[in-house]
């Protein structure tokens, strides 16, 4: 039986999403902007995709920008966002434990001359509001923080950190990394005071190469492309119209699915947790009020890359974090505090809609079975 629990990594195509890629991709395969008939069907398609998006997002439809995914709409955002308000203020505000696709966009404002405060988390790996507003100031002009970590699952309260911000400056624009939140938890930024989120296809069971970024009404970014004036001219290009549309289903049946899968994942977790507990070599890294479908845990003396091969010999599939990391040491559990040994022996166990209590068994027993045999190899 094969185990998939990288989901965070990314998730499997469900075949009624991959159908109707397949089919607008050989029935609908008109450009959206041309002005004849494949072009109205093809625009017709995009603008159900876009309403579904922002029908999760509780948001408009035309606040809804399509890009490649997560990465590219974090450094839309990001740098759009940092460069349109350069003659307001240089300081931008985020956290130690953003996704790469942040960090490195921070790295290269930095670069332009911006000042940036990376906040880092409490013991559990949790960013609260009092701390981020601290790092706030009169010139202070954008702040980033994500809404579940990817790693760890650390739930950061957006709406309570958003509304810190907004009380230590009004002026500031906020924008949240919700790649690992989307379709599994409540997102609404209208509501909440945020103007800027990102969010990715492929990991509710949609393809690879299909994001979205929300842009409230209002907001000014400055493109880091130039060509045509598709996606409000902030996204140039001939739109991914198969992912787009796939991506719309996908969102619209996990959201759907909301409260159904949250109760699932809690009593996966659980399960998880509750087999695990059996030894005292496991210790689990992430907080307790974690979302759910997240697990950081770490095998005393067992490197992370020997026990994720040892598993995967019995198709058992895990990572030791974010995919995008390649195998660096977390710089998650590093801001956490978090010893070396445990951090050079920690995994990550991921899980979707789809994950049965069986592969939570089967892990569980050969994770153990490997923490056993592998310490007698030492």
């Amino acid at each position: 039986m094969e185990c998939y629990l990288d989901n965070s990594a990314t998730t499997a195509v469900t075949p009624e999403v991959a159908a109707l890629a397949a089919r607008i991709m050989t029935e609908q395969y008109g450009n959206p902007s041309s002005l004849h008939r494949r072009g109205f069907w093809a625009e017709r398609a995009l603008t159900e995709a876009r309403g579904q998006v922002a029908a999760v997002l509780r948001c408009r439809p035309e606040e809804i920008i399509f890009t490649s995914g997560g990465t590219e709409s974090n450094n839309l955002a990001l740098l759009g966002a940092a460069r349109a308000a350069r003659r307001r203020g240089s300081r931008i505000v985020t956290t130690a434990v953003e996704h790469h696709s942040v960090l490195a966009v921070c790295r290269q404002l930095e670069s332009e001359g911006f000042e940036v405060a990376y906040v880092s988390p409490d013991a559990g790996g949790v960013i609260t509001p009092e701390s981020f507003a601290a790092a706030c100031d009169e010139k202070t002009v954008l702040a980033s923080c994500m809404m579940v970590n990817s790693e760890t699952g650390a739930l950061h309260d957006i709406p309570a950190i958003a509304a810190a911000c907004r009380r230590k400056n009004p002026g500031i624009l906020f924008h949240a990394d919700c790649v690992q939140a989307f379709g599994r938890l409540e997102i609404a930024p209208a509501r909440w005071g945020v103007q800027l989120v990102s969010v990715s296809g492929h990991k509710i069971h949609a393809p690879k190469g299909v994001g979205a970024l929300y842009v409230a009404k209002g907001v000014r970014l400055l493109p880091p492309l130039y060509g045509s004036g598709q996606e409000r001219g902030l996204r140039p290009g001939t739109e991914n119209l198969p992912g787009i549309c796939a991506m719309g289903l996908a969102a619209e049946r996990m959201n759907a699915r909301r409260a159904e899968n949250a109760a699932h994942f809690t009593a996966l977790r659980q399960k998880l947790i509750t087999n695990l507990s059996q030894s005292p070599a496991v210790c689990i890294n992430s907080p307790e009020a974690a979302a759910p479908y997240i697990i950081n845990l770490s095998v005393e003396g067992i490197r992370s890359e020997i026990m994720i091969h040892y598993l995967e010999q019995f198709e058992i599939y895990v990572s030791s974090g974010s995919a995008c990391a390649k195998g660096e040491r977390s710089h998650v559990l590093t801001a956490m505090g978090l010893p070396e040994d445990r951090i050079d022996s920690a995994i990550r166990v991921s899980m979707t809609d789809t994950t049965a209590e069986e592969e939570i068994d089967e892990f569980c027993r050969r994770l153990l079975q490997g923490a056993a045999t592998l310490a007698k190899r030492r």
